[in-house]
């Protein structure tokens, strides 16, 4: 017992402490704030003054107090003024008095020396005048505006112009301030050459112990325990109050029905061939397989991109079941039964999901499920990317069954409304909702790889939430307007229906045009097509986009998202709120998820980002939020 308390480990540094931390692959000390303190891997994690968050060794920590030591020592007894102060008064190398050197003699010795000078340094170098520009990067940009090009900067072509750079400065006649300047200048652009190193050696670091997740959202354990109990009662109370001939809020609650009749084993069969039938879609060698982005260890997952094929497949499924007379209203008059079957699975899969994870390695926990309460983790997700061989459960229930579903039901719903009463068309108000959402799910299947840089993949985990979101409350929620219109047909003229599909139109263009643009951009900024996009540099090596659709707002994909949940509303008329619930939701969802973005956004890119929100003030819609 003793002897373990000797080989405890003491701590140096206090939280908030300001000390002198060393920049990973350099020599250089810069000031930081000690932040936290890992006992288990004796890290400390400090922030610099630009936002950046690292972890280091005690070893690379260093007190201000011996800086300053050093400092001041310097300018009091610098060994090399002392001499140079000698040197002016009794050089050895001045001639004695009465044997002065003739011109001549002197002009032909310094030719001498410094002949080959030039000779071995300067006769090789062939200069650009644009090649040599000192001031072209000093840690941060010279303007908030610059191109594509500008913003991805190369290490290869940096080196080189800093060398010429250097040896042009040792041997120019400028004077000693501007030697100084420009010196200070190299050594801050060897600062942002050692930048890239800097973010390797802390994934590194990352990956040896992944910190516990500090920061709680949603409300931490306690909200968290709340979610998992009211989003399932939501999900059962929407539904109920659509059956209602009155969905009015004044009418809650809705009667509730027995127990009994909320189960049905059939209904649950159903539920299960259709998730593996996906599933069987989902394993076909067809598409391409893509890289999805770097983890903390540094490798990449990989994905097979067929989500449109898997959707051609359903769709010819559906037409076979069609022609030989299944009746797909079957979805319709089942439907509260096929929500609880979905959320029966999700709750076993989410059991199941975090079981497995306690037996995941350390670096592939998820970032934001990893703050060892249960409650919390088993809600957010806390493994990463789980996967059955290369069967990656996330990604598959991401667009999969809930996302495709969402179709089916739809067309069961158009269905339903044409046989109860007794229509030979459906109604302009559902043939509206199926054709908005249509287009809507399947651009996200054709955008498939898009999916991939998203907070969904990158960042939260698998657990209850997205297990219960992807199979339950995308397909059974955001039907909710079709679900509507059967039991409440509501007749709209032609050119409201115009009005809408114009307003529809509108936040489809803005959402995709700009999803475009931004994928279009970290594939490859320096694409000429995008030569007129401006961007503000960050110390990671990306851009931030001041130009185009996120020059407008930073969220301008989330601006079109909420345009077209209106839209989608619209056609259910004002007699009731309810058909309006996904709108009110959905900004809700996104004004919490751009808090999320801002957050990690400031966290990432520091000083970049608070320029970025100067440029561009307004979050999602102009000139009010």
């Amino acid at each position: 017992m003793l002897d373990s308390f000797w080989k405890m480990p003491h701590r140096r540094f206090a939280d908030g402490e300001v000390v002198m931390g060393r920049w990973p692959g350099s020599v250089l000390y810069y000031e930081v704030q000690v932040t936290s303190y890992d006992d288990v891997s004796h890290l400390y994690t400090v922030k610099y003054k630009d936002g950046t968050e690292l972890a280091l060794k005690e070893s690379d920590i260093r007190s201000q107090s011996a800086f300053r030591h050093r400092k001041s020592q310097s300018s009091s007894s610098s060994p090399s003024r002392r001499s140079s102060s000698r040197s002016r008064s009794r050089s050895p190398g001045r001639p004695a008095k009465g044997r002065r050197r003739s011109s001549s003699q002197s002009r032909e010795q310094k030719d001498d020396k410094k002949k080959p000078i030039s000779e071995t340094s300067l006769a090789p170098l062939a200069l650009k005048p644009s090649e040599n520009n000192t001031r072209r990067y000093n840690g941060e940009p010279d303007s908030t505006e610059r191109n594509d090009t500008s913003c991805v900067i190369s290490e290869q072509k940096l080196k080189p112009d800093l060398e010429i750079a250097r040896v042009l400065e040792q041997y120019s006649l400028r004077p000693r301030k501007e030697e100084k300047k420009k010196e200070e200048i190299y050594s801050e652009k060897k600062i942002f050459e050692t930048q890239k190193v800097m973010e390797k050696a802390s994934l590194k670091t990352i990956e040896k112990a992944p910190s516990k997740t500090k920061e709680l959202e949603f409300g931490g354990r306690i909200g968290t325990f709340t979610l998992i109990f009211f989003l399932p009662a939501t999900v059962l109370y929407l539904l109920l109050m659509c059956k209602q001939d009155d969905p009015s809020l004044m009418n809650f609650p809705p009667p509730l029905p027995a127990l009994e009749s909320l189960w049905e084993a059939r209904v649950f069969g159903v539920f299960l061939l259709w998730f593996f039938l996906q599933a069987l879609f989902y394993l076909l060698p067809i598409g391409k397989v893509v890289e999805g982005l770097p983890l903390s260890n540094g490798r990449k997952l990989q994905y097979r991109i067929n989500g449109f094929y898997a959707f051609v497949l359903t769709a010819a499924v559906i037409g076979t079941l069609l022609y030989f007379q299944f009746e797909l209203h079957y979805l319709y008059d089942h439907f509260l039964q096929f929500a609880v079957s979905a959320a029966a699975f999700s709750m076993v899969l989410s059991i199941y999901l975090y079981i497995r994870s306690l037996k995941a390695p350390e670096e592939e926990l998820a970032p934001g499920g990893n703050s060892g309460y249960f409650v919390y983790d088993f809600f957010t997700g806390h493994e990463l990317n789980p996967r059955i061989g290369s069967f990656d459960l996330k990604y598959f229930c991401e667009l999969r069954p809930g996302l495709i579903g969402w179709v089916v039901i739809n067309l069961a719903m158009l269905l339903a409304e044409m046989k109860i009463h007794n229509q030979s068309m459906p109604s302009l108000s559902m043939i509206l909702v199926n054709s908005f959402q249509l287009l809507y799910v399947v651009d996200a299947l054709w955008n498939e790889e898009a999916v991939l840089t998203t907070m969904d993949i990158t960042h939260d985990g698998f657990g209850f939430m997205l297990a219960f979101g992807d199979l339950v409350w995308v397909p059974f929620v955001y039907s909710l307007q079709a679900f509507y219109l059967v039991g409440h047909p509501t007749s709209i003229s032609w050119p409201v229906a115009a009005a809408i599909t114009i307003l529809n139109s509108i936040g489809y263009y803005i959402f995709r045009s700009a999803n475009s643009q931004k994928n279009s951009f970290r594939r490859n900024p320096a694409d000429p097509k995008l030569a007129y996009l401006k961007c503000i540099p960050t110390a990671t090596g990306k851009g931030l986009l001041v130009t185009g659709w996120w020059g407008f707002v930073r969220h301008p994909n989330y601006l079109g998202d909420i345009i077209m949940a209106l839209a989608w509303s619209l056609p259910c008329g004002f007699n009731h709120i309810l058909p309006y619930f996904y709108v009110i939701y959905f900004i809700c969802l996104l004004v919490h998820r751009e808090a999320r973005d801002e957050h990690h956004c400031k966290q990432k890119y520091g000083l970049a980002w608070e320029k970025y929100c100067q440029r561009v003030p307004y979050r999602i819609f102009p000139y009010i939020y």
